[in-house]
């Protein structure tokens, strides 16, 4: 009987059966399991992962707050203006094909070459960037690639979302300046840019939330001081987007907080006089022959100041060149970068009234006056302006080599007697510093310039002022161990046809003996010639100094912020910040003596039928001598209310060339016509800057200060 094997398969067969029903079981149990992780115990986490994934925040940003002058006029406001944005991020989602081709539709729409607007994409730094093109804000926000974009434009770019994947079309905010009376103010104002990635980390770290990856910051100017007053503080809308961040809805709102409103001390009107002149006065100068030269000046650069002789408080203040800030509205181009950081252009960011620094020439004699006289000197003392002064193996010239035999401080002040100033120089020279080595010296005339503020900062309320320089022995000290190997070495190197003499001379003057402070030094720092250079704001805060009787205001241009509301925030208070040195008998005979530079001095031939017995202005003029260009050009003027300085480089005599111009300014500030005085005339009604602020409305309008207040 064969034998029987049915048992054992059916028992093999349930075996597998089990195992196969015992596997499906735990593959069930698993996955049950982890749903039951998933949307029980994580579902809620789970769920504010996908909200998120379909949820994005959108930045509202600020209106920043407006600019304005001192009689309420707008100096900077904002407009509205649509903005095509790429977003870089959901670009590089689209396939390489697809993500060339928005690059096309934009460009075309735009009006603008593929090649820039992708330059426009590239990070700052990054390889193949281009200065002024390239983005510099955060990588992480949509870049602009076009701005004033034509409201049909914009309105394509939303209606066909399917052809403009990862663009953006809105509405922003926008910097714009009304310019009244034609002002330029650019060095005043500054100008903004997008923050960068290191400015945001930054802010961060600090909990900064009025700052974001979308920000504009202040980079010059009463834009930078005064950022985080102007900026205001974002807002930000929640709204549902599909895979490719197109907006399908909106979540929920924070709403945004404008920017305060900065007010100031500048008056417009003024100001746009200021800037008329100090133009039209270098134009004037660039058709004029030089007969030192044999050519017409230079005139390269130049600047004017009228200050509140009481209160430090700048009422106008223009450089040249200067540079129209409406070019960084909405990016700059290279073009326009390049010529703003030109030297060919005469660097048109650098503001001539605060960052330049020039020999101060004769406008240096009143402190210089003033050194003498309160170290020994008598108001008496009589000292002969001969036509020129034998010092070591150098011959010291007068101006055109002119003399007026013995006169006393006074004339020497109105007639600007060099070899006067030569002798009293030498004086303190020969009496304390007789040791050209001795860099510990007593100079009463070099204690005196510091003693007005010069070679420090004025703290003016203004970014990267410079700080000028006291060419003391010191400094000379100083500057010998910096230079003394280039120029010891170049006194080694063999004269050539082809080298400049008076250079290798120097050279080897300079290896040996380069730190001493000589006679012919103090010669020459006592008419304000030589190493010594000066700011025109520093030297309109020394002449504020001499009109109101001997104190230092801190130079300022804010006067108050002011909410969007109409409350006043804060307010900012004339500051002195020191007393100068020196006698009220001195302080007076100097003023006085200034007050016949226009009557018989100087300045008299500019100043000729001028109402001087009704605007009792004093001053001083300048003709700073500097090696290998022209003459700069200074007036230095004030009475009781302004100081007016003008100067201009390479633009010859003080009186010559600024006299004039100076002079208009006057007439501008008083209303003067001819002889006649017309306060109703004069550029700020009452002819004296405002102590109250303009009125600020219920319907957002701003009203002049009352006039009684003044």
């Amino acid at each position: 009987m064969p034998p029987t094997t049915g048992a054992p398969a059916a028992r093999k067969s349930r075996l597998r059966l089990i195992v196969v029903q015992a596997l499906v079981f735990s593959l069930f149990a698993t996955l049950f399991g982890r749903l039951w992780y998933l949307q029980v115990l994580s579902g809620d986490d789970y769920q504010a992962q996908a909200a998120s994934q379909s949820v994005r925040e959108i930045v509202v940003q600020p209106t920043r707050g407006l600019i304005i002058d001192a009689e309420g006029r707008p100096l900077v406001t904002n407009r509205t203006s649509w903005v095509i944005s790429i977003d870089r991020t959901l670009l590089g989602k689209l396939e390489a094909d697809e993500g060339a081709a928005v690059l096309r539709r934009v460009a075309r729409a735009v009006g603008m070459k593929q090649a820039k607007l992708r330059a426009r994409l590239l990070n700052c730094g990054d390889a193949g960037s281009v200065a002024g093109t390239c983005w510099n804000g955060s990588p992480y926000q949509p870049v602009p690639v076009a701005t004033d974009v034509k409201q049909r434009v914009a309105l394509s770019v939303l209606e066909q979302p399917e052809d403009f994947s990862a663009v953006v079309a809105e509405k922003q905010t926008a910097r714009t300046y009304p310019q009244p009376y034609g002002i330029n103010a650019a060095h005043l104002l500054g100008y903004l840019s997008p923050i960068t990635e290191d400015e945001l980390a930054a802010a961060e770290k600090s909990d900064d939330t009025s700052l974001n990856a979308a920000s504009s910051v202040g980079r010059a100017g009463v834009e930078k001081q005064y950022d985080a007053w102007l900026r205001g503080m974002p807002g930000y809308r929640n709204v549902a987007v599909d895979s490719m961040g197109r907006v399908l809805g909106e979540d929920s709102e924070i709403l945004s907080e404008p920017g305060n409103t900065l007010v100031t001390s500048i008056d417009a009107k003024v100001q746009g006089v200021v800037e008329r002149q100090l133009h039209q006065t270098i134009m004037t100068a660039r058709q004029t022959y030089d007969d030192v030269t044999h050519r017409n000046y230079v005139a390269d650069s130049g600047a004017a100041i009228v200050m509140d002789a009481k209160t430090g408080r700048l009422v106008a203040m223009a450089s040249q060149p200067t540079y129209d800030p409406d070019v960084w509205v909405g990016g700059i181009s290279e073009k326009q970068f390049r010529h703003l950081y030109s030297k060919k252009a005469g660097t048109p960011l650098l503001s001539r009234a605060t960052q330049g620094q020039f020999a101060p020439g004769s406008t240096w004699k009143p402190i210089m006056a003033l050194g003498a006289l309160n170290n020994g000197f008598a108001e008496d003392t009589r000292l002969n302006c001969s036509s020129g002064l034998q010092v070591g193996n150098r011959w010291f010239k007068n101006y055109e080599s002119a003399s007026a035999g013995d006169i006393s401080f006074a004339q020497a002040l109105q007639l600007s007697c060099d070899t006067f100033f030569y002798r009293v120089g030498i004086h303190f020279w020969l009496k304390y510093g007789t040791d050209p080595t001795d860099v510990n010296a007593k100079d009463p005339l070099i204690a005196e310039a510091k003693n007005f503020g010069f070679g420090s900062e004025t703290g003016l309320d203004l970014p990267g002022e410079a700080s000028g320089r006291i060419a003391d022995r010191r400094w000379k000290l100083e500057y010998y161990r910096a230079m003394k190997g280039y120029y010891c070495r170049l006194d080694r190197e063999p004269a050539s046809e082809s080298s400049n003499d008076f250079l290798h001379l120097f050279a080897h003057e300079f290896c040996l003996e380069g730190n001493y402070y000589r006679e012919g030094d103090a010669v020459n720092y006592s008419i304000g010639q030589g190493d010594t250079i000066v700011t025109p704001l520093q030297l309109a805060r020394a002449y504020a100094a001499l009109s109101n009787g001997g104190t230092l205001w801190k130079p300022q241009i804010a006067k108050a912020i002011v909410s969007p509301s109409g409350k006043v925030l804060k307010r900012f208070a004339p500051k002195a910040t020191a007393h100068v040195k020196a006698s009220a008998s001195s302080l007076r005979y100097v003023d006085q003596a200034l007050q016949g530079t226009p009557k018989v001095g100087t300045l008299a031939w500019k100043f000729l039928d001028f109402p001087l017995d009704q605007v009792h202005i004093r001053g001083k003029t300048g003709s700073a001598e500097v090696y290998g260009k022209q003459s700069t050009s200074w007036v230095a003027t004030y009475d009781k209310n302004y100081v007016v300085i003008m100067m201009v480089s390479q633009a010859g005599t003080g009186s010559g060339t600024s006299g004039p111009a100076v002079r208009k300014i006057w007439e501008s500030l008083y209303g003067i016509d001819g002889m006649s005085v017309d306060p109703g005339k004069a550029a700020i009604a009452g002819t004296v800057p405002p102590t109250r602020l303009p009125v600020f409305m219920p319907d957002g309008s701003i009203l002049p200060p009352a006039e009684e207040a003044r």
